[in-house]
């Protein structure tokens, strides 16, 4: 969760590629060879529909404020088919910081981030919506009908009448260990996330960074691991104060080490990962006996194929307006930490206002001639049968209850 204001800037004209083509980039983000190019354009858009599943609603990301999207346009009665580049629902909550509390959700005094995820779907399951996950959504065309064309990196394709993109921060790479020997032990010594603590109870660990993952981990760990040193290269943290503070404590009474210091290379014994040589501030070579490296230098966060996709982009963020959620190509909304406004926050709070507001103008998009009625999921028979409460209802109601 990024907690800033997302500054506005000067606009970034997208690629001069017109819409009523697909366009996109194939996995892995290399752009099309000749062949591919020629192909895409060259299919007649009739020939893409046959085959394609036919929806009202495709959401790209499944991450909260996807999830939250297929809850709002379930209260509306639209069904919504969601998909993801990673394998399961949660995006970056479950991704990045499963186990780390999350505070600000209303009528939750505290959570952790797979708990949310857990409660969503839990939330969302009345609303039997599709997933297709371990796929990235590449290409988008927009049809002279106002539909649109969404393929997949597995060539699953969508023909829609609308677009949700809630990819969070998009793609995104971990900043890595770039040391010597480091590519070689990445993912079995050298990880650049945790899922769970258990994974490094009683192992040597070296973690690396100063700012709040690799403070809240050592905090986490300190206590759990063998043996724990935090390696930061200046003495300044990013860091809450707070964390820094337990952080020097657990120094002072001997629970853990902390060298100012960058990552040399990594120390090999009979071919197999034995720690991490660092070079101190003073230019002295320190070997750091472990059995695992923690690496937190953040993310580069990046857009991937919807950059290519005509929309109008403001520093690596979709621009929107703030009563419809809608981008500058009509049909297409973004929701989440991937769209830009005046004023916009971060918040998983701020994507769960957009997605409610999105889903209303998703429905007017469907049907224009006809007023989206407001109803409330307290009263409304419709919302209870939708939500498959309305047996319950219907019982209080006869109890004489509310």
């Amino acid at each position: 969760m990024q907690r800033g204001l997302c500054r506005k800037q000067r606009a970034l004209r997208p690629k001069t590629r017109p819409l009523a083509r697909i366009i996109g980039l194939t996995r892995g983000g290399d752009s099309p060879t000749a062949s591919e190019e020629s192909r895409l354009s060259d299919t007649p858009p009739q020939a893409l529909i046959e085959g394609a599943i036919q929806t009202d609603v495709v959401i790209i990301g499944a991450g909260p404020s996807g999830l939250f999207q297929i809850f709002e346009l379930g209260l509306l009665g639209i069904h919504a088919h969601i998909v993801d580049s990673l394998k399961h629902p949660g995006g970056q909550c479950s991704e990045l910081y499963p186990d780390k509390p999350i505070y600000d959700i209303p009528a939750l005094p505290v959570c952790g981030a797979q708990e949310l995820i857990d409660r969503l779907l839990e939330q969302i399951k009345p609303f039997n919506a599709q997933f297709h996950l371990g796929q990235e959504a590449t290409e988008l065309k927009r049809l002279d009908d106002g539909t649109f064309l969404v393929r997949t990196s597995l060539d699953t394709r969508f023909h829609t009448k609308t677009v949700i993109i809630a990819g969070g921060l998009g793609s995104f790479q971990p900043r890595r260990l770039g040391c010597e020997g480091a590519e070689e032990f990445e993912g079995r010594n050298i990880h650049y996330k945790v899922k769970s603590a258990a994974d490094f109870t009683g192992q040597r660990l070296v973690i690396f960074g100063g700012g709040d993952s690799a403070l809240d981990w050592t905090l986490e760990l300190a206590g759990k691991a063998r043996s724990l040193t935090l390696v930061h290269r200046r003495p300044e943290f990013r860091a809450a104060p707070a964390s820094v503070a337990k952080m020097k404590d657990l120094v002072a009474s001997g629970s853990m080490r902390y060298v100012e210091a960058i990552a040399h290379s990594v120390i090999k014994q009979d071919g197999a990962f034995a720690g991490v040589r660092v070079k101190t501030t003073e230019g002295e070579l320190v070997d750091l006996e472990a059995d695992h490296a923690l690496v937190f230098f953040g993310l580069h966060p990046k857009l991937g194929p919807i950059a290519e996709w005509g929309l109008q982009i403001e520093k690596r963020a979709i621009v929107v307006d703030t009563e419809k959620f809608q981008t500058n190509i009509p049909g297409v909304f973004a929701v989440g930490d991937i769209n830009t406004y005046p004023g916009k926050k971060k918040l998983i709070l701020s994507g769960f206002h957009e997605a409610a507001l999105a889903a209303f103008a998703v429905a007017a998009h469907l049907n224009p001639a006809k007023k989206v009625a407001l109803q409330y999921t307290t009263t409304s028979p419709i919302m209870h049968k939708r939500l498959g409460v309305a047996e319950a209802s219907e019982q209080r109601t006869a109890d004489g209850g509310p």
